[in-house]
């Protein structure tokens, strides 16, 4: 059986369940390709998904901005000790919680001044903590302050210098360095990336990584052209129907106020397949134009933080997740990409030459990835 028909037989049966109600996928392994797509936008809409179906990807856009930042590390605009303070002064003079679960008014000074190496690794010491509890005191005060909380929302935030403000105006929970937090360091990371290359994020994400890609259908919000197929995005519900998260014309539709580096672009498999791709082939696009170095690539993609989760199978670099030992799902040690809770995964192992991309218009019921993940994963590395 060939590729092509193997990783659909593997996905179609979720899709006709309606687990998700649609979904598409690309699978590059050496030199055969498989695309493909099945389902529809959700129950009360038929149109069927296509390979240019845009979808939400929520935490799948942590590396793509993070190739920005790799970007700006080549041309020498930021290496990896260099304190933010000099984009981001609402960073410098830290105050560190004595106790992460303590009063905020309880602190220490900081060690050290916080680097570009803390913002990509995610050891700022701000962020969710998956060891709880949850969402303690820094992370609560960033809440009552208006800064968004849970899932992706991509209209809530400010601007991000209002952002900023309110996050210089809480303490850290750990260290710099002490301790890999998620999530918030991609936020910090996108509002470095615009002050240390003096443009807005989207202009420099565009110049950077999506133009030379041809990544026409990536940005932050559905582009103008690209809107137009943005379909709605649902929630599992045990036993009952599908409910509604985001519509059609929802918090995607347009361009927000906060371009959020850890959760707010909208793009196609064919596009995240042209970034694995180039990611492959060490920095260089389809076309032969060099995006990021080796050099640099094959450091953001080396395990830095040596474990993040309970089994010790997956790190993390600069703006990537990394296989640390080998998946029951086929994925080698070595494989670095992410996922993302909106139904969003896109993951290279550079073992077995393969870039695999899938993209859902359902949202995770959990942290665990729901079982058409794990039935494609399984078929991309088999």
């Amino acid at each position: 059986m060939d590729l092509q028909h193997h990783v659909a037989r593997a996905v179609t049966p979720y899709a006709e369940a309606s687990a998700p109600p649609g979904l598409a996928w690309v699978v590059a392994r050496g030199g055969e390709v498989a695309v493909g797509a099945h389902g529809t936008y959700g129950p009360d809409d038929p149109t069927p998904v296509r390979p240019d179906t845009p979808f939400r990807l929520s935490s799948v856009t942590k590396p793509v901005v993070a190739a920005a930042a790799l970007s700006l590390l080549d041309d020498g605009t930021l290496t990896l000790d260099a304190p933010v303070e000099r984009w981001l002064p609402e960073l410098a003079h830290r105050r560190v919680l004595r106790d992460p679960a303590g009063p905020l008014d309880d602190t220490v000074p900081a060690a050290r001044p916080l680097t570009v190496a803390d913002v990509l690794e995610l050891r700022l010491g701000i962020g969710l903590d998956f060891t709880g509890p949850f969402p303690g005191p820094v992370l609560s005060a960033l809440a009552e302050a208006g800064l968004q909380a849970g899932p992706p929302a991509p209209q809530v935030n400010p601007d991000p210098d209002t952002w900023m403000r309110a996050v210089g105006a809480v303490p850290l929970s750990y260290q710099p360095g002490e301790r890999w937090l998620y999530h918030t360091g991609s936020e910090v990371l996108g509002v470095l990336i615009a002050r240390a290359a003096g443009a807005p994020l989207p202009q420099v994400l565009a110049d950077r990584v999506l133009e030379p890609l041809g990544m026409a259908s990536t940005g932050f919000g559905a582009p103008a052209d690209v809107a137009g197929r943005l379909g709605p995005h649902w929630l599992p519900y045990d036993g009952g129907p599908l409910r509604p998260y985001d519509p059609a014309d929802g918090q995607w539709s347009r361009p927000p106020a906060f371009p959020n580096a850890g959760d707010g672009l909208v793009s196609t498999v064919e596009d995240l397949a042209a970034f694995g791709r180039m990611l492959r082939a060490g920095g260089l696009a389809a076309d032969g134009t060099r995006v990021l170095s080796r050099e640099v690539l094959a450091e953001a993609t080396r395990p830095r933080v040596a474990r993040i989760d309970e089994d010790g199978r997956s790190g993390w670099g600069l703006g990537f997740g990394v296989a640390t030992a080998d998946h029951s799902d086929g994925r080698r040690a070595g494989s670095y990409g992410w996922d993302g809770g909106t139904g969003s995964t896109l993951w290279i192992d550079p073992v077995t030459d393969v870039v695999a991309v899938m993209l859902t218009n359902q949202m995770w019921a959990s942290p665990e990835p729901t079982a058409v993940f794990e039935a494609f994963w399984r078929a991309a590395w088999a």
